[in-house]
């Protein structure tokens, strides 16, 4: 079992990491979470493509009988809320990433330890009955990790923007687009709610898009 991998960054994407380590290039699938703790420990931040010095990220292997996929973390403790979703019956590796991809490990933990549910919902793959399964499920066991920030409020949404006026997508939003359909979303809604926040806030990065996108697809 690999427990981390550490070596040069060789690639980094808002939903992938290409870490070197002894001559051998390991791609990990990783959430936004991971991402933006990458991108902050670089000095100064890079853009994409992106490629940095030593990292480490810790690591869940996925084996199957056709495929051998690695999901990396920049923390234990998003690995240990990872393993704790995957228990979860209707919960597999990339839902459980699109979920921390929408909230970081402390705020998922609060989420899950309050019995917010309808926080959940508004995930991708996440219906009713999966998101009251997850805190019925995982509520103690969060409760025992103790990574829950008291501090982390739950982030307001502002409303919906009705204005479809012609509007050309920045870099930053194509970058968008691109990770959130390597998630699983679909072209056409996405590059809709893109266009939409971009318009409200037209310097959002990349990784701010995809935050506020996961929580409106």
């Amino acid at each position: 079992m690999i427990d981390y991998i550490k070596g040069q960054l060789a690639e980094l994407t808002p939903a992938k990491a290409v870490i070197e380590a002894a001559g051998v290039g390991y791609e990990l699938n990783i959430s936004l979470s991971s991402y933006d703790e990458l991108r902050r420990e670089t000095d100064p931040p890079l853009t994409p493509p992106m490629k940095g010095g030593e990292h480490k990220l810790y690591v869940y292997e996925d084996i199957r009988e056709d495929a051998w996929v690695l999901f990396g973390f920049a923390t234990k403790e998003e690995r240990e809320l990872f393993l704790l979703l995957i228990t979860v019956s209707g919960v597999g590796g990339n839902t459980a990433r699109t979920i921390l991809s929408a909230y970081p490990a402390p705020e998922l933990a609060a989420i899950i330890a309050d019995g917010r549910d309808g926080m959940l919902k508004r995930v991708k793959g996440i219906g009713g009955k999966t998101a009251q399964r997850i805190i019925v499920e995982l509520q103690d066991k969060v409760n025992e990790l103790g990574i829950r920030s008291e501090e982390l409020g739950v982030r307001s949404e502002k409303s919906q923007l009705s204005n479809s006026r012609t509007f050309e997508l920045s870099k930053e939003g194509e970058e968008a687009i691109a990770a959130l359909q390597m998630l699983g979303f679909s072209p056409a809604p996405t590059k809709k709610v893109v266009k939409e926040l971009l318009v409200k806030e037209p310097e959002l990065k990349a990784e701010q898009i995809i935050k506020q996108a996961l929580k409106a697809l």
